[in-house]
């Protein structure tokens, strides 16, 4: 029974658990919360992943560029790409968030939680003297990210110009990065138990409103997405690359069937240079150096959904967020984007950092937890899509294509 139970891939039983859990909630009505404890563990279970999950992740990430003088024409101009589409992701959501409000018009009187968090007061001063921890251990402790993201990102700069010394402290992070993965793909087998309670509760307590909200914001986030894909994308290989369009999305649409099915960057990695190299002509040192970066650090499809999930959250509580905080979300939806490892639901456990930033109660967790693998299917394949799209703009920059491997709509 149990070996048939793990023999089904975890977005059927998601999916599944999903359908159960609206429909036991209907049926047992507000009694329902009786069982939220079960998604409130799974909850726990994803805040405990935060921290060692940013701080290996980055770390290996930043070490994997191997030399800081890859940072040049190749690394350069691809950080350069991947930071500036993932703040346009980013407004994008926040936009999408603002102009929809899909979580306006919500009832949530009959939730029984703490009182709602204050937004973030800190003027722009202190948030930039916040960057710098005075301890990073005490960081860590308090779930202060965004210094904890530049200390991470500075122990991997460290590394690399250790080079050859570095080295065994590099394997460390490496392992640790990979082990960090391994529970997150732990936890995650928790999510059928946690969407099922958690779907409960909200059909039970909230209605058919809440349900509604729940359909806006994937359609929101599936909208986003295509405007990424379909827009920033297209506009970067046309007027950067200057190369055909169609042709370009021909040579990965087996990157993106694969992205779309597995939701896991990592999972889609040999297929993505695969195409890079056989079907766009980039040349396997660009290839590989750029889509193995953009796996780790480009995830431009999870940066704008992080921004659309916290005004989903602010707007179903009642938060209200000023622009500094709009200016907060951005800078941290990017840079927890970087952190999410690239496998199903890591952009789950991102929310929790950027919520609490920004006063955004955590209990959001639990609307979007039983949608969440539709919507990361979606954003898989817009992140890996944008590595495909960066690598092939680098390599034309560079120098390091040969277009005449391009697949073209004349070889189909």
């Amino acid at each position: 029974m149990l070996r048939t139970w793990f023999e089904i891939p975890l977005w059927q039983r998601v999916i599944t658990a999903l359908i159960l859990g609206v429909l036991t909630g209907w049926a047992w009505g507000p009694d329902a919360e009786s069982i939220k404890w079960i998604g409130d563990f799974f909850i726990r279970s994803i805040k405990m992943l935060v921290v060692p999950l940013i701080f290996f992740s980055l770390v290996s990430g930043v070490a994997a560029i191997g030399d800081l003088r890859k940072l040049g024409a190749v690394g350069g101009r691809a950080m350069l790409l991947f930071v500036v589409t993932g703040q346009i992701s980013v407004w994008l959501g926040l936009g999408l968030g603002t102009l929809v409000a899909p979580g306006s018009g919500v009832d949530t009187s009959a939730i029984e939680m703490g009182a709602t968090p204050e937004p973030n007061p800190t003027t722009a001063v202190d948030m930039i003297l916040s960057i710098v921890p005075e301890s990073p251990v005490q960081v860590m402790a308090d779930v202060s990210v965004l210094p904890l993201i530049v200390f991470s990102m500075l122990i991997g700069i460290g590394i690399l110009m250790a080079k050859e010394e570095g080295l065994p402290v590099q394997k460390v992070f490496d392992s640790g990065a990979v082990i960090m993965q391994k529970v997150t793909m732990v936890v995650m087998e928790l999510t059928p138990f946690g969407v099922f309670a958690l779907m409960a509760w909200v059909a039970g307590t909230l209605g058919f409103d809440a349900l509604l909200a729940l359909g806006k914001l994937v359609a929101l986030n599936y909208a986003g997405c295509l405007l990424i894909i379909f827009v920033m994308y297209s506009a970067m290989i046309k007027f950067l690359a200057k190369l055909p369009v169609r042709d370009f999305f021909r040579g990965i649409i087996d990157a993106m069937a694969v992205s779309y099915s597995t939701a896991s960057s990592n999972a889609t990695l040999p297929v993505t240079l695969r195409c890079a190299e056989r079907n766009l002509g980039v040349s396997n040192s660009v290839a590989s150096f750029v889509i193995a970066l953009g796996a780790t650090i480009n995830m431009n499809g999870t940066a704008m959904y992080l921004g659309l999930a916290t005004l989903f959250g602010a707007q179903i509580f009642g938060v209200d967020l000023s622009w500094a905080d709009y200016f907060l979300i951005s800078i941290l939806a990017t840079l927890g984007a970087v952190g999410a490892a690239g496998i199903p639901g890591a952009g789950l456990i991102m929310m929790a950092l950027v919520f609490g930033a920004v006063g955004v109660p955590l209990e959001t967790i639990a609307f979007v937890a039983g949608v969440d693998r539709i919507m990361d299917m979606m954003r898989t394949t817009t992140n890996v899509s944008g590595d495909a799209a960066v690598a092939t703009t680098v390599a034309v920059m560079t120098g390091e294509i040969d277009t005449g491997e391009m697949v073209s709509a004349d070889d189909v």
